[in-house]
């Protein structure tokens, strides 16, 4: 009995810092994927479901992410319910530009769509509407031969069925494989929108980051109303290409919503949470009394 209890007891011994294993070898926790989400600007996380309901707008510093064409459709009509036109028509290679058709092929597979603008009919707070919106996944929203056409063609849908247009923009200008036929766009898009408005017809435009080059120099700076998304990205050529060019240092809030707005070439910046609410304000202040629902 005694001899048990002096028994030397067998103990685990803590490893000293220098045996501890390195923070590389020691397991990882890992956070699935998907899960969370960084703000690219103030570099807040949250949880991803969170960061979505909140319309991917971070709840720290409000900046807006950008949305694809189908995420902006289905949280802006009514029900999400979207009567698609033109879908398709599809970009060739016409001047059989070097990798252009393999670089196609590529970017609908990446985003699912098939161009850069998604074009159709739906409803805004009970009012019919004829709809375009550019998503940036495709060819950063370039504008190529299709999407000139499919804008086109949207407008003059709206023209024949007398009802308001609504075009949310981005892009990154106007797409260099296509060249001329690209530049094309913009004089095709601006000529169909004087003829709409000449007629009456009702033109909203939004801005969404970012909108450059030849789509901000044509279709989207000529709406009866223009607005943006907060913190947008709005101008023809670039900021570095601008400093360059002038050699001079630019303001750190150049070519924003915000600094549109100042400068007087928008009428109104929205939160997105608020432009739905918003855009069917302009729209009942318009079409009160049926003169515009397409009947």
């Amino acid at each position: 009995m005694f001899k048990d209890l002096f028994q030397k007891k067998k103990y685990a011994t803590v490893p000293s810092v220098s045996q501890a294993p390195a923070a590389s070898e020691r397991p990882k926790r890992e956070i699935p994927e998907g899960l969370m989400n960084r703000c690219p600007k103030c570099g807040n996380i949250q949880f991803s479901k969170e960061w979505e309901k909140n319309l991917k707008v971070c709840s720290t510093c409000g900046h807006h992410s950008r949305l694809n064409a189908l995420e902006r459709i289905a949280m802006t009509l009514d029900d999400g319910r979207f009567f698609e036109t033109d879908a398709d028509l599809t970009s060739e290679d016409p001047l059989e530009f070097p990798g252009y058709k393999a670089k196609l092929e590529q970017q609908k597979a990446s985003s699912g769509l098939k161009d850069a603008v998604v074009t159709g009919e739906g409803e805004l707070g009970g009012i019919k509407v004829v709809v375009g919106v550019m998503s940036f996944d495709f060819f950063s929203g370039s504008m190529g031969s299709v999407v000139g056409e499919k804008v086109t063609r949207a407008i003059e849908l709206a023209a024949a069925k007398k009802l308001p247009l609504l075009l949310f923009s981005t892009s990154g200008g106007a797409r260099m494989q296509e060249s001329i036929l690209s530049l094309m766009q913009m004089a095709k898009t601006s000529a169909a929108l004087a003829k709409f408005q000449e007629e009456g017809g009702l033109f909203i435009s939004v801005f969404t980051d970012p909108t450059l080059g030849g789509v901000s120099a044509s279709f989207a700076s000529l709406g009866d109303y223009i607005l943006a998304e907060p913190g947008a990205i709005v101008g023809f050529a670039g900021r570095i290409v601008i400093e360059q060019t002038i050699r001079q240092k630019l303001p750190d809030n150049f070519q924003t919503a915000e600094f549109n707005l100042k400068h007087g070439q928008l009428d109104k910046v929205v939160h997105r949470k608020d432009m739905k609410a918003f855009l069917i304000n302009l729209l009942e202040m318009h079409v009160a009394g049926g003169a515009s629902d397409g009947q």
